[in-house]
């Protein structure tokens, strides 16, 4: 079988590693790149001089057979739309789009045209998720009680866009991709500190209707740069740090326990104290892993994992935040 032409449209901060990841795969071929910027142009001939390389975004649909689109989050529904037009699978990175009604547009354009659309939330390919995901949806954590992230850092300080949507895509994809479920409210807090109406900042918090309680802090403003969810059980309790360099996933065996039938309030709560156990999870790049999952999805030969019903999810759960934090914390019903 022949390799699938892949096209970037994007080669920025994270286009880039867009382009690398796809000139490197072994069932897909970097055909074309398309970037407005004359110097992204240039540096992407130097290193990848057998690439076709433009800034028409219709001379690379001419030449691809599937798209990345990797460019500002602005132009990603209006780019999406324009592939499924001229019937190119694509991969949309995230966000999927910056409001629900145009992600929506996306979704419904690619069951119209029956042109696969991928939403590119990224951690769902990340093998300790896979493996969290397992423990979760298996019962192995017994009952979920409540989750939490923290995805902080100093730098990356964005113009275009909040933390919450430069950060959250991440975290809310990652929380639905474990629940299996959306929440049905939102509330967020955060502050603007280095630019008017950019807040750099925000403390989100979804509820679902299974009674499960997910919060999230997300900064570019903090001494530390942590990248962590803990999932909360009634039988166990599990930590995703992917900042550790082996070690990226513990499994707590704690909990507390309270007997069928007990005397008194001091006999009903016990707390119980185990192992904790470290599986070995593959090194699998997870860039690499969601291209391959692309190729294949485009070929027809598997269903995505993150579509384009995940993308409207998520913006869906955004949307609903950033509207909480123009009311300084309200909860929003979705």
């Amino acid at each position: 079988m022949s390799r699938l032409k892949l096209g970037v449209i994007g080669a920025g901060a994270w286009g880039r590693n867009h382009v690398r990841t796809a000139a490197g795969l072994a069932e897909g071929e970097l055909a074309a790149v398309c970037d407005t910027d004359a110097t992204r142009r240039e540096q992407v001939c130097r290193q990848y001089p057998g690439v076709h390389v433009t800034a028409d975004v219709a001379d690379l649909l001419g030449r691809v057979e599937a798209v990345v689109i990797a460019a500002p989050a602005a132009t990603h529904a209006r780019l999406a739309l324009q592939c499924v037009e001229a019937g190119k699978p694509c991969l949309v990175e995230k966000p999927f789009a910056l409001s629900t009604r145009d992600a929506e547009a996306v979704a419904r354009a690619g069951v119209e045209r029956r042109v696969p659309v991928l939403a590119g939330h990224l951690l769902v390919f990340h093998p300790a998720v896979e493996r969290l995901r397992a423990l979760v949806q298996g019962g192995e954590l017994g009952r979920i009680y409540y989750l939490y992230g923290l995805r902080v850092n100093l730098g990356q300080i964005r113009a275009d866009e909040n933390a919450l949507w430069s950060f959250g895509p991440h975290d809310v994809s990652v929380a639905l991709y474990l629940l299996g479920e959306a929440p049905v409210r939102v509330a967020a807090h955060g502050k603007s500190y280095l630019q008017r109406q950019v807040e750099d900042v925000v403390f989100l918090t979804m509820e679902f209707a299974s009674g499960v309680l997910a919060h999230v802090q997300l900064s570019w403003l903090d001494p530390h740069k942590e990248r962590k969810t803990t999932v909360v059980g009634a039988k166990k309790m599990v930590v995703f740090d992917d900042m550790e360099a082996r070690e990226k996933l513990r499994i707590y065996d704690k909990g507390v326990e309270r007997p069928p039938e007990y005397g008194s309030y001091g006999e009903a709560l016990s707390i119980r104290e185990g192992d904790i156990f470290i599986p070995k999870i593959p090194n699998v790049e997870p860039l690499a892993a969601e291209l391959s999952h692309f190729v294949r999805v485009a070929r027809g030969a598997e269903p995505p994992r993150a579509g384009a019903d995940d993308g409207v999810r998520v913006v869906r759960v955004l949307e609903a935040a950033s509207r909480s934090l123009a009311t300084g914390g309200a909860p929003v019903d979705l």
